[in-house]
């Protein structure tokens, strides 16, 4: 039985900050030395990005918020416990946003939906996002509830997987699946180059689809799920070069220098075994398959992967374009991406999807465009 995601939608937070902004904030703090300033500069001025969006409008104000004081130019220095209170506090409109905004795009009443399944890595409460849902959009209360937390950038792709089950396991069921992440509010002062590398890639946003075996309405474009793949690299390979730990300031994040070239040595049999699962593509190579949404967890490691890969510019371009306007948002980057793919999609088209995280982890899906033509 074919299942279908509909109405991707993605939505970012109010405050936009261009990226040469978060650079001369990070370059000046007095905790920096020469040799973090010159990082910081390179790796800023290389990152692929243009813009991010973020939950925090301090660095926009001439007023001291929780995070940064205009006056002294400084960065603040708020507990992992008050950084969790404002995520409390801000993942709620993101998340009925995105949710609403996906449900606006299909006929389906707040009473259609069977399943909610929000994931986010950034903070945690309960009861919980999914909760939220629940409650803000006027769901049943006899609706399903599941949120995936702490896997990191590929979490959506678990939560695609169980959606898709529910479905298989009733035709009748709706899905909606929403995933928040605000990665700004870890950000802090360090001359570590993982800890620079986090706050020049990572943004907020959250996003939106509904899962189910629903046929797409005539005009309506879908993506029908064909195949899914989990991975890990073989054992020692990446697990101490792409993690999150909980820190006394908020997460800290590692994504080591190295993460590019483990991806690369890996990703080629990887892709060969999921294309595998698809007899239509099986023995094909990444350039057969008509589009492409990898997450962009830096630039090196789109580099990396077109390269291994075989792939066009024109099949990195809508990766490229989600990282270079919005950054990297964990665990949503991917739904915006397959949102762009989809809207730009021929009926019929292939699409490939890769996403990687903690372990190190690659997540990997082939879907079909579907216009509803009929």
């Amino acid at each position: 039985m074919p299942v279908f995601l509909h109405a991707l939608r993605g939505v970012l937070p109010d405050t936009a900050y261009p990226q040469d902004v978060i650079r001369d904030v990070i370059r000046a703090q007095p905790e920096l030395d020469r040799l973090g300033q010159r990082l910081t500069t390179s790796i800023f001025n290389n990152s692929g990005i243009d813009t991010r969006h973020s939950v925090v409008p301090d660095f926009a104000s001439d007023r001291a918020g929780l995070f940064y004081d205009p006056v002294s130019g400084r960065m603040l220095t708020p507990s992992t416990g008050e950084r969790n209170a404002y995520y409390v506090e801000q993942v709620t409109p993101l998340l009925l946003a995105a949710a609403r905004a996906a449900l606006d795009a299909t006929d389906l009443a707040p009473a259609d939906i069977t399943h909610v399944i929000t994931v986010s890595c950034t903070g945690f409460f309960a009861p919980g996002p999914e909760y939220v849902l629940v409650r803000g959009l006027g769901l049943s209360p006899q609706t399903q509830r599941f949120h995936v937390g702490f896997m990191g950038c590929y979490a959506a792709f678990p939560a695609l997987r169980m959606a898709r089950a529910f479905c298989e396991a009733n035709p009748d069921a709706a899905v909606l699946v929403v995933c928040a992440e605000l990665c700004t509010i870890h950000m802090h002062s360090s001359n570590d180059p993982d800890t620079l590398i986090a706050n020049s890639v990572f943004a907020d946003g959250a996003a939106a689809v509904i899962v189910s075996a629903r046929t797409p309405a005539a005009g309506t474009p879908a993506l029908r799920m064909d195949a899914s793949l989990t991975m890990l690299t073989p054992e020692g390979v990446g697990e101490k070069d792409m993690a999150w730990t909980v820190g006394d300031q908020g997460y800290d994040m590692v994504l080591s220098t190295y993460v590019p070239e483990i991806i690369e040595a890996n990703i080629a049999p990887i892709l060969d075994d999921l294309l595998a699962r698809d007899l239509a593509l099986a023995g094909a190579g990444g350039a057969q398959v008509d589009r492409w949404a990898i997450h962009p967890g830096g630039r090196a490691i789109l580099d990396k992967v077109q390269g291994a890969l075989g792939l066009s510019d024109a099949q990195l371009a809508p990766s490229r374009d989600v990282l270079r306007r919005a950054g990297n948002m964990s665990s949503a980057t991917v739904l915006f991406i397959l949102q762009d793919v989809l809207d730009a999609g021929v009926d019929g088209e292939r699409v490939g999807a890769l996403a990687f995280g903690p372990g190190l982890t690659v997540e990997s899906g082939l879907f079909t465009v579907c216009r509803g033509l009929d």
